[in-house]
């Protein structure tokens, strides 16, 4: 734009100043474009935003809805959300639709008023009329960026919109550090002063947790329901870092350490277990290149073996996305092989039971028993006692705070004593 408007200028003076004018107008158009459809706009990307996240939870919960019958409200929802997007978009294209045509109006003005004076300037023989012409052509390209832009301002404003999305994403995301290797770990464990908020929250779900386990000890975390106990098994394996204190495997800062060479000494089963499209064999595997013996080492660990063998492929039965083509108890038996393979040193299972029939719950009892005897340091998180049998150690949580730690036989009677009953007195 700034050549063509160099080379108007060295037609005539006038004609750049007709051509600095035009160019101001449609500058200005552009602001009112942006300052008409900014507000708009943002709340229809914010709408869509809001739709999509909804059609995804129900597709993750696509059984419980077809169950009860929610599928009505399910589709009410989203459409309100969707009509409320269309809406906006509707108002932000109305209203670009009339600057764009505002700016077409001028431009022809402008055109018109460039040959106009371009003529009377001929007359009188100030300019000649391929100067008119030159002028008249120039300024058409030199406009027409300005118009273009005003055009594809909606996609501007969303490149724009999607930018800063991402940008206040990166900015909420927590940097984490890149160590060397370190050696194979022994197992011991310490968690030191932990204290854990969540990014934007004000309230701490972990207050200082504090404690230690040596190497092939185990110890089951138990605590009533938003104790923080799911949280602390996330800090323990590095997946979250704690806003104060540090969790340290052999003395190294489990978040620090780096993760491809951190991972094969660890296995973590979370609440909900997560499967990935492929076959049972490459989830094992943890969708690396598989060693056949170690998988079926690690679902003869679980107790899985069997189950596996009867499927139509075995071992390369592909299961769907998420694991849809399994059970419940099949997905978290098939987690729990996932987590002992390789014979990790540090194993996080959080509520591995919970989906788990008797027969389910036998074979990771076993499992446990294999554990403990390979020397490996276990932290389970239950809620059954049967589970917690077979630890040497109970850390009872609540509120984000330790009440209770020590071995097993000296916690689990304090945690089953009964309360005395006031007796109410009699009066004369």
């Amino acid at each position: 734009m700034p050549v063509y408007l160099l080379v108007i200028y060295l037609l005539h003076p006038v004609l750049f100043g007709i051509a600095v004018i035009g160019a101001v107008l449609l500058f200005a158009l552009a602001v009112t474009n942006e300052l008409a459809t900014r507000k708009p706009l943002k709340a229809a990307n914010e709408q869509n935003v809001r739709a999509l996240r909804k059609t995804a939870a129900a597709a993750r919960n696509a059984e419980v809805i077809e169950a009860m019958g929610m599928m009505p409200g399910i589709t009410q929802r989203w459409l309100g959300d969707n009509e409320r997007a269309l809406q906006q978009q509707m108002l932000a294209s109305r209203r670009a639709g009339i600057i764009l045509a505002a700016s077409k109006l001028s431009r022809l003005i402008l055109q018109v008023a460039m040959l106009g004076t371009g003529a009377y300037l001929v007359i009188h023989y100030e300019l000649t009329p391929g100067g008119m012409i030159a002028g008249s052509i120039n300024l058409s390209r030199a406009l027409q960026p300005v118009e273009q832009a005003i055009g594809t301002w909606k996609s501007l404003l969303a490149a724009r919109s999607a930018y800063t999305r991402l940008k206040t994403f990166m900015t909420q995301a927590q940097e984490r550090p890149s160590d060397m290797a370190l050696p194979a770990p022994n197992g011991q464990l310490s968690v030191e002063k932990a204290v854990f908020t969540p990014p934007g929250g004000e309230k701490s779900v972990l207050k200082g947790v504090s404690f230690a386990l040596e190497a092939g000890e185990s110890l089951a975390i138990i605590g009533p329901s938003a104790a923080g106990k799911s949280t602390l098994a996330r800090l323990i394996v590095g997946a979250w870092r704690p806003s104060h204190g540090a969790v340290r495997l052999d003395g190294a800062d489990v978040y620090a350490w780096e993760r491809v060479d951190f991972g094969r000494y660890v296995g973590y089963l979370p609440q909900d277990v997560e499967l990935f499209d492929g076959t049972i064999e490459d989830n094992i595997a943890r969708l690396d290149e598989p060693d056949p013996a170690t998988v079926v080492a690690a679902a003869q660990q679980a107790g899985v073996h069997q189950m596996i063998l009867r499927l139509p492929d075995g071992y390369r039965t592909r299961i769907g996305e998420g694991g849809a083509m399994l059970s419940g108890g099949q997905r978290q038996r098939i987690g729990l092989a996932r987590a002992l393979y390789g014979s990790p040193r540090l194993i996080v299972l959080d509520e591995p039971n919970a989906s788990l029939d008797s027969e389910g719950e036998e074979d990771l009892l076993r499992a446990m028993a294999m554990l403990k005897s390979a020397g490996a340091t276990v932290v389970l998180i239950a809620h059954r006692p049967s589970m917690v049998v077979q630890v040497d150690k109970v850390l009872y949580l609540r509120d984000g705070l330790i009440e209770m730690f020590g071995p097993r036989d000296e916690v689990l009677p304090q945690l089953t004593r009964p309360v005395p009953v006031m007796k109410a007195k009699t009066g004369s």
